[in-house]
């Protein structure tokens, strides 16, 4: 809206630069175009304010598809007022010269010229569609036509109205014919995840399986190589008491034939020692039936004063002297004799 201000019967009016100014006083165009400033007397003026951005128009309808089911469409068209001029000649743009407020509705008929025409279209699109393409493929079919219809469309150019462009946001079936359509897929998506939960269920069991199986594999396994050691070890024993027992028999026969020839050496050198007795004893012999019987008495005293005890001293009475004399010199005579 325009910014008036009043001076002592004047007016002074200020529009945006989105906005197109037609100024006519006394039937002749005075002032015409966007962003204008100017002075002007309320009783002779006649203003025209046609905003020329964009604009978003949000359209919401129902409509019915080829098997009769219905559907709301959402949609927004973005339009701009590109002809000011021929605007303000077919709608009524006129501001009060006092308040710059629009005497009419010109937006409203705007949007209801672009519902009207996109809804038809629309509706003519749903009629021939099926409910199951209209909501898979349904959007841009919807798109394209109310484009295509609002630029085919001649009143939209002769008003000067250019339609930028034509969003369709949604189509959507009934609540209970939408919840109905939702149950197939609800129930396939929970098939699905039931399958998904039974094939990692099965997976986990495969996998436990495998663990198991080659726990078991691994337990065997260990098992062998224990009897395998088992084995190795008794042949091991066997072999280290064969050993044994081998080694046993050689030092067992060493020994054996170590005390044979012990053996035979004593036994040798006992026949050895007798025979050295006997012809030392037959030596002895031979040599004492070769001499006199007083060298024999001699040593014979000589050998028993060996086995007796020490005298220190020796007391010989008269008579033990004379009769040792008497024997010594009985012995001389005879040996002298002889």
């Amino acid at each position: 809206m325009a910014d008036i201000t009043k001076r002592a019967g004047w007016r002074h009016l200020r529009s945006a630069p989105t906005a197109h100014i037609r100024h006519h006083r006394g039937g002749k165009l005075v002032h015409d175009g966007t962003g204008l400033s100017f002075w002007y007397r309320s009783l002779s003026a006649a203003l025209s304010e046609v905003p020329v951005n964009d604009r978003e128009l949000t359209m919401a309808f129902h409509a019915r598809t080829a098997d009769f089911q219905d559907v709301s469409v959402q949609s927004t068209v973005t339009y701009r007022i590109s002809g000011p001029e021929a605007a303000a000649t077919r709608l009524d743009f006129s501001i009060d010269p006092d308040t710059g407020a629009w005497r009419g509705a010109p937006l409203e008929q705007i949007s209801t010229l672009l519902t009207e025409t996109a809804q038809q279209h629309a509706l003519d699109v749903l009629a021939r569609t099926p409910l199951s393409a209209a909501l898979v493929d349904g959007v841009a079919a919807v798109r394209d036509r109310i484009a295509a219809g609002l630029t085919e469309e001649p009143r939209l150019p002769a008003t000067g109205i250019e339609v930028v462009a034509v969003r369709v946001v949604a189509i959507r079936p009934e609540p209970e014919v939408e919840r109905a359509l939702r149950t197939p897929a609800r129930e396939q998506i929970q098939q699905e995840a039931d399958r998904a939960t039974y094939e990692r269920r099965a997976v986990a069991v495969e996998r436990e399986r495998t663990i198991a199986e080659n726990e078991l594999a691994s337990k065997i396994e260990l098992a062998r190589q224990e009897e395998r050691l088992v084995e190795q070890r008794g042949t091991n024993a066997r072999r280290e008491a064969e050993e044994s027992a081998a080694a046993d028999a050689v030092r067992a026969e060493a020994e054996a034939g170590r005390k044979v020839r012990l053996a035979k050496a004593e036994a040798e050198a006992a026949r050895e020692l007798g025979q050295a007795r006997a012809q030392a004893q037959a030596a002895w012999l031979r040599v004492h039936g070769e001499v006199d019987a007083a060298t024999l008495h001699a040593m014979a005293a000589t050998a028993a004063a060996k086995n007796l005890p020490r005298i220190d001293s020796l007391t010989l009475s008269p008579d033990v002297l004379t009769g040792l004399l008497a024997k010594l010199g009985g012995g001389s005579g005879n040996g002298g004799r002889a």
